[in-house]
């Protein structure tokens, strides 16, 4: 196995004391101790902690649209789109300090609807943006603006998520999955194309 570069095992470091923790656990201090470097060597690396996290948020983000990409390739769009909402569930279930990272926390940099989605900004959004415009394209989804669409889809999922994390269900971790895929099948319906 290669031997990691000094930014990527602070990356790791860091990225897996959020993952423990949380953001609040992520000093440049603890980073430091456990990669064997001084705290005042991350910064030739990273201009600061907000840098460090903002670079483990990005990562986050490109690594859900990965995975949401290769869940796209061919198929029912409608499939594809439940797929694709699964895989976020299926994050925020396996990684809830970085899902809040990069989902619920307040940041200066967050992109913003419609102006950045609509240019294309989001790397994660525009997965599911091209989903609904592929299922708007075989007539399966009613006409309408695809971004609008697109947000609805993930203002839905994104909701239930934050209810379920906040202890607002009373389903354990089986019978929510089955919960949300099922309502994301109905809000679907309601988005159908009228025959």
């Amino acid at each position: 196995m290669a031997r990691l570069h000094t930014a990527q095992r602070i990356l790791a470091v860091a990225r897996a004391l959020l993952e423990r923790e949380g953001p609040a656990a992520v000093s440049m201090r603890r980073v430091a101790e456990a990669v064997g470097v001084t705290p005042m060597a991350i910064y030739r690396h990273f201009p600061g902690r907000e840098a460090l996290l903002k670079r483990i948020g990005d990562d986050s983000f490109s690594e859900i649209a990965r995975h949401w990409d290769a869940r796209r390739s061919g198929g029912d769009p409608l499939a594809q789109l439940i797929a694709v909402q699964m895989i976020y569930l299926d994050y925020a279930l396996a990684h809830p300090h970085l899902f809040d990272h990069a989902f619920l926390a307040p940041r200066e940099d967050a992109r913003r609807f419609p102006d950045d989605f609509r240019a294309r900004r989001s790397p994660t959004f525009n997965v599911v943006h091209d989903a609904v415009v592929e299922a708007q394209q075989a007539k399966m989804l009613r006409a309408g603006d695809a971004w609008d669409i697109a947000m609805t889809l993930w203002a839905h999922s994104h909701g239930l998520i934050a209810l379920y994390r906040a202890g607002r269900f009373s389903y354990d971790d089986r019978r929510f999955p089955a919960f949300y895929r099922e309502s994301l099948e109905r809000l679907l319906d309601g988005l159908k194309q009228p025959t």
